[in-house]
């Protein structure tokens, strides 16, 4: 049995609630238009709607006049975001120009040994480090760091901007985006050298970092904050190159991600051509639907565009062998769509990177962390105060963005789609059955089963992804397929004919997911496929009537989207 760390700030309290619906074609109760939240409003509401076309002046200005206060009008999904009365709500709810409204809601914050275990180092040793390639890291800021720096001093941070509410601050006060940007982007300029026993290095450590601050200095920020960020980050593509957006963030899930805005917003960065990277986020753990963990995963990783990413367990080791997932990382299937995520798993437990400042946030609530230079350097005579550890499904994240950075580097034409491709197909396949997993911090063991919903299409493999040649066709879309029982109890993917698999499929569901993915040779799905007989979940913990699918359903009201 192996000892796992727990993500930092778990011990921020979070309430998780459910509503027990009557039946699983009826989402809530009033107009349909309205997201919960919005059904009886008694005071103002800040608000995201979201418009069936372009709105034009007039028509903004219509809502205006009846009462409400435009804050942004957003530039690339039909949108705005204002504050409005419930009478004038409910107006607009009426109106056949408005599609959805929803509640502005709150988003949260989600190597040494992590680099090689993934097989970076090997991409770097062959010429492939990022150069020339922006990523957008929409988080609590990037703090200035001399690992974030090039070869002649510069910093590779190109560009900043706050879009936190209130507060225009660039700085990093809470410490979670810069520790984010080292795995992406750390050179470990200060932690290499002679008599450095341990480096730190990010997997794409030339990229060029473009940092949209979306969190305040406790971690927190607004989805409607975010939108802005992601519409941003749209406009500055072509100024940056910025081909990945990293999102080590998230949210309860309240809608269909066809309705959801934050989800509307990263769809309209993968159309624009950038490969969006999201976190799962860190409820694995969390029975409170009695699910044990599965139907956990937060949005925007609900989204099937996206790259949604699981956390694995490094051991402290450069090997891939004694690897083991992380029991914390949320599971699929997604809640209302019933989405197969997460789509991929990378080192994500007690990982090494930047730290921001001994005086952010995350430093100050959890000192312990910060590495003493006695770990990595012998003599101690480096510079302290440069490095943190962390875990979670926020650390795992930054490592698929560098590694998509590095394949946009090999080849700048390839789509978001292939890229996802590529990732999944390459991904590691070789997995146990089960493992049982210590965390002394809680005092409790947890049982982990390999399954399509925990792992995804595997471990995350920079070198094979970099090798691969797996091409999208023109038309298709690698989007992450919907998950179904029949009535004999046999799981399936399901998905439309423009996705390269599904009915006619391109590539067979066992070279995305391997045989080896879980124990038993029906591949991924099969009456025994997901979850043996054995298992000791149990097949109706998710595929039951009261949980994801049947006569009724669980809708969760508020999923915590943990930091770490």
């Amino acid at each position: 049995m192996a000892m796992q760390q727990a993500p930092s700030t778990w011990t921020k309290p979070i309430i998780v609630a459910a509503i027990l619906l009557i039946s699983a074609s009826v989402v809530w109760g009033g107009n349909s238009k309205l997201s919960p939240e919005l059904q009886n409003p008694t005071t103002p509401q800040d608000v995201i709607v979201q418009f069936t076309a372009a709105a034009d002046t007039t028509f903004l200005n219509s809502i205006i006049g009846q009462g409400g206060a435009l804050h942004r009008k957003f530039k690339h999904f039909h949108g705005a975001r204002f504050t409005l009365p419930p009478i004038v709500l409910k107006w607009l709810a009426s109106s056949p120009r408005v599609r959805y409204i929803s509640a502005v809601r709150k988003v949260q914050g989600r190597l040494e040994f992590a680099n090689p275990a993934v097989n970076a180092n090997i991409a770097l040793q062959s010429g492939w480090d990022g150069t020339g390639i922006g990523v957008a890291v929409l988080d609590s800021g990037i703090a200035a760091h001399a690992d974030l720096n090039d070869a002649n001093g510069n910093s590779r941070i190109v560009y900043a901007q706050s879009f936190v509410t209130g507060d225009s601050s660039i700085n990093d006060a809470y410490g979670h985006g810069t520790h984010v940007a080292g795995i992406i982007g750390g050179n470990a300029s200060e932690s290499s050298g002679p008599g450095f026993q341990y480096t730190f290095r990010g997997i794409a450590p030339n990229v060029n970092l473009i940092n949209l601050r979306v969190l305040d200095a406790s971690g927190s920020g607004t989805d409607a904050d975010a939108i802005a960020g992601i519409d941003a980050a749209i406009d500055l593509q072509s100024q940056y190159n910025i081909r990945v957006l990293n999102l080590s963030f998230g949210r309860g899930i309240l809608e269909s991600y066809t309705m959801d805005p934050l989800c509307q917003a990263v769809e309209a960065a993968w159309n624009a051509g950038i490969v969006v990277v999201a976190a799962a986020g860190n409820d694995g753990r969390d029975n409170s639907m009695g699910t044990s963990g599965y139907a956990t995963i937060g949005s925007p990783g609900n989204d099937p565009y996206v790259i949604t990413v699981g956390a694995m367990n490094d051991e402290g080791s450069a090997s891939r062998g004694d690897d083991l997932m992380a029991t914390y990382s949320s599971k699929g299937p997604t809640i209302n769509d019933q989405i197969a995520k997460p789509d991929i798993v990378a080192p994500g437990n007690a990982i090494t990177s930047l730290l921001a400042s001994p005086n952010s946030t995350l430093a100050q609530t959890y000192p312990g962390n910060i590495v003493s230079p006695s770990f990595y350097q012998g003599s101690a005579t480096a510079v302290p105060n440069q490095y943190f550890t962390l875990s979670g499904t926020s650390m795992a994240t930054p490592m698929v963005s560098g590694a998509a950075a590095l394949m946009l580097q090999q080849d700048p034409t390839l789509t978001p789609d292939t890229v996802k491709a590529r990732l999944m197909i390459s991904a590691t396949k070789n997995f146990p059955a089960a493992s049982t997993i210590c965390d002394h911090t809680v005092n409790q063991c947890f049982t982990i089963n390999y399954d399509l919903f925990t792992i995804g299409a595997g471990y995350l493999d920079v070198w094979g992804a970099l090798n691969a040649d797996n091409v999208v066709p023109a038309g298709a879309n690698m989007n992450s397929p919907a998950a179904t029982v029949d009535n004999s109890g046999n799981v399936a993917l399901l998905a439309p004919n423009n996705v390269v698999w599904g009915t006619n499929v391109v590539w067979g569901t066992n070279v995305v997911w391997g045989t080896s993915v879980v124990s038993g040779t029906n591949v991924v799905w099969g009456t025994n496929v997901v979850w043996g007989t054995s298992s000791t979940v149990g097949f109706n913990v998710v595929w039951g009537t009261n949980v994801v699918w049947g006569t009724n359903s669980l809708f969760v009201t508020s999923i915590a989207a943990k930091g770490d």
